[in-house]
């Protein structure tokens, strides 16, 4: 175990990436001064679950529980994410990271998504990126689900925009940030205005109850 968690003081996020845990921090922290949080990444090279849910909440459970299995840690955050596209009957969806077949393949999957639009008029391009986070606690009476939701919502634009960020980011024209594409803003601006911001909010407001 790395030096200095303990399993009653540690939140074990289902990771590997450190900026999500900088985001998760400064949201969840305040409320649960009390604890660290790690990202499962560094603890170890651990195997991904599959991810084969049916919903956003499922797959994120399968990610906290996956990382709960694999380390002495008792309580844990995973979050879900992806695009919902209205004219496409809410595709991508839970499938968003793999749509064009190899999974994470982010160009791939935002020119399959350029040509699922092509025919589609402005005023009909609406869509919006959700997240489900889930704060699992695992004790002697089994075990608590705590689940925060968010969404971002926009348009998706014809021509990919923008350096930053990843997935389908440089198509995705978030109403909260007028003229710019997701991928055009810097790691700051998108973070007050993402998704996983506001499912993040959302568990902290329901930490407070």
């Amino acid at each position: 175990m790395k030096s200095g968690y303990t399993p009653n003081n540690t939140i074990v996020v289902a990771t590997g990436n450190l900026h999500k845990v900088t985001e998760i921090e400064a949201i969840l922290g305040p409320i649960l001064a009390d604890k660290h949080f790690v990202a499962l990444g560094e603890l170890g090279d651990f195997p991904d679950p599959e991810e084969n849910g049916t919903s956003f909440d499922e797959n994120a459970l399968i990610k906290a529980h996956a990382a709960l299995d694999e380390t002495e840690f008792t309580q844990a955050i995973a979050d879900d994410s992806g695009l919902c596209v209205d004219a496409l009957d809410g595709a991508p969806g839970i499938f968003s990271a793999r749509w064009a077949g190899e999974h994470g393949d982010d160009k791939a999957n935002n020119e399959k998504l350029k040509r699922a639009m092509q025919e589609v008029p402005d005023g009909k391009r609406q869509a919006h990126f959700h997240s489900s986070v889930v704060l699992v606690t695992r004790g002697e009476d089994g075990e608590e689900d705590l689940f925060g939701e968010g969404d971002c919502v926009g348009t998706i634009g014809y021509e990919c925009r923008g350096m930053h960020g990843f997935g389908y980011d440089p198509l995705f024209l978030p109403t909260d940030a007028p003229g710019k594409t997701m991928a055009e803003l810097t790691p700051e601006e998108k973070n007050t205005v993402s998704h996983r911001f506001h499912a993040l909010v959302d568990l902290a407001q329901k930490l407070k109850e």
